[in-house]
């Protein structure tokens, strides 16, 4: 026995480093070299304050030589209203530099008002390298003075000059810092597939105002020589510390210096930990989801004990009248046939009215809650990188569109117990199909409609649109169709009872337990269960 248990233990050793891995789509590891250009992309605008977000050539910002290039996008990236945008900025890998110039702008009167929106606004610039956001470095105090490090997304515009916010400091030099992580292959059994280099781990963004100085008049070809001559920022120890702020004057022209730092700075950070700062940079959110779980809790203790009083109420007034009668065999089982289940079993089963539009219902539920647990079972398994951006949205599409055939399956199965053999299986259906995603996507076209009227980037183009509605009839469509007729071919479920020919006449109810009442009472208490964790949830999709 011990014998063959060493020989097994001797094969998996030697299968050991035959065996490969493999990484899944966008989430492959990028090393760089010594010198090797690197692509700073510029993102959206965006606030805190609104979900609307705006291209970031919307402010007059430094423009790359060839002009700002849109760069493809995936379908979840657009629907989210991601654009991505090539930039003004050079990086190089390893190589670190100060002071340098980007462009000088002029910007018109009606440039300078719009920035000085955008900066009340508190929108603030985002930028991606190497599909990590650039995030800024900020210091929170908490109530009890305690000092927190923690990061925010994206660069502020400016900087307010007084307390009241209403004059402001343009933010016209930027520090990137980027950590990087030194792969070394040698001496290691990877050196003979991979070649050393650096893998990038943090991306920072530190901005800051400076009124920038210069001797004689400006000339544009000094950025592309890189020999523009800044007395407030020298190449060599970086911006002057008493340099003046630029400050934003409203309602007249400008001309504004955009210079830069790239700083390369070595971390002992892994590659797959390099998400982590962003994982965690909301501190904040911990005492509000604190609240969010002692709310539910409370919530649900008073639902149930509701129902328990109300259980206990019901079962203490039956044993009151069992013992007000009396005590004979047959009187009791009297009491017992008028009471409790046997008095409404024979009415439980009866179809409701709009029984076709509650199994339609039914259908469309299956539909939203299997693509939410594929969604879910995904995301815990890992595939749905932070890196591959629109990930979460595009396979959301995706297991809406194929889960219409289980969603056809159930609607056909519950009309078909509801209504009989006599059902209008084509009028099923085709609800099934159009109805919950047809409510879904004018309210998207409405809202859509509106971002297109205030210029943002949320916007869907109409060319996207379009792929929307193939999903939705070149794909859902058939594979509801699909369901419904294996549905209609299966045998009808019956109840377990026999319902009654005649209905029993319910009486005269008080106000509130009649319909409308009784669905708002019970639908207010589950609401605000969930209505915390849903504000954070619809926070992190529109608001990343």
């Amino acid at each position: 026995m011990a014998t063959s248990r060493a020989a097994l233990a001797a094969i998996i050793l030697a299968l050991l480093p035959s065996a490969g891995a493999f990484y899944l789509p966008g989430v492959a590891p990028r090393k760089y070299v010594q010198g090797e250009q690197l692509m700073v992309k510029a993102n959206t605008l965006t606030s805190n304050l609104t979900p609307l977000q705006f291209d970031y050539y919307n402010i007059p910002f430094c423009e790359p030589k060839n002009g700002e290039r849109a760069l493809p996008e995936n379908l979840g990236e657009v629907l989210a209203g991601e654009r991505t945008e090539t930039s003004a900025y050079q990086f190089h890998t390893n190589v670190s530099r100060l002071c340098k110039t980007a462009c000088r702008r002029s910007w018109t009167p009606r440039q300078v008002d719009e920035y000085r929106d955008f900066a009340a606004a508190h929108f603030r610039a985002n930028m991606r390298l190497d599909n990590l956001p650039g995030a800024e470095l900020v210091v929170y105090r908490d109530q009890s003075g305690h000092e927190f490090v923690s990061y925010r997304l994206g660069y502020s515009l400016a900087e307010p000059s007084d307390k009241n916010a209403s004059n402001f400091y343009v933010n016209n030099h930027l520090r990137f810092t980027i950590r990087y992580h030194d792969v070394q292959t040698k001496g290691t059994r990877l050196q003979e597939i991979e070649e050393p280099g650096a893998l990038i781990v943090g991306f920072e963004v530190k901005a800051m105002s400076i009124d920038h100085q210069f001797e004689g008049k400006w000339n544009d070809a000094c950025v592309k020589k890189n020999t523009c001559e800044l007395f407030t920022c020298d190449p060599n120890t970086g911006p002057e510390p008493t340099a003046p702020k630029l400050v934003l004057k409203t309602h007249q022209k400008m001309d504004v210096v955009f210079t830069y730092d790239v700083l390369w700075v070595h971390s002992d950070v892994k590659w797959a930990s390099r998400w982590d700062v962003y994982l965690q940079m909301q501190w904040q959110d911990d005492e509000i989801h604190w609240f969010s779980i002692v709310n539910s809790s409370v919530i649900l203790l008073f639902l149930s004990g509701m129902v328990a009083m109300i259980m206990l109420r019901i079962l203490r007034k039956d044993l009151y009248r069992y013992n007000q009668l009396d005590q004979s065999e047959e009187a009791r089982e009297e009491a017992r046939e008028e009471t409790g289940w046997k008095l409404v079993y024979g009415d439980v089963f009866r179809p409701p009215k709009g029984a076709s539009l509650l199994a339609v219902f039914i259908g469309s539920g299956v539909q939203v809650l299997g693509m939410s647990c594929c969604t879910i079972s995904f995301a815990v398994l890992g595939f749905l990188s932070p890196s591959n951006r629109g990930s979460l949205l595009l396979v959301m599409i995706l297991f809406f569109v194929f889960m219409g055939f289980p969603a056809g399956y159930v609607s056909a199965i519950f009309c078909k117990m509801f209504k009989g053999a006599g059902t209008d299986r084509l009028k099923n259906t085709l609800l099934t199909a159009t109805l919950f995603p047809g409510v879904v996507f004018l309210i998207f076209f409405g809202l859509n409609l509106m971002i297109w009227g205030d210029q943002g980037t949320g916007a869907v183009p109409f060319g996207t649109l379009v792929a929307l509605l193939l999903f939705w009839f070149a794909l859902s469509l058939p594979l509801v169709f699909l369901g419904s007729f294996l549905g209609f071919r299966r045998d009808t479920i019956e109840p377990p009872v026999r319902t009654n020919a005649i209905p029993r006449q319910i009486p005269e109810q008080i106000w509130y337990m009649r319909s409308v009442p009784s669905v708002l009472m019970g639908g207010v208490l589950p609401f605000g269960v969930v209505f915390v964790e849903l504000f954070f949830i619809l926070s992190s999709i529109w608001q990343h």
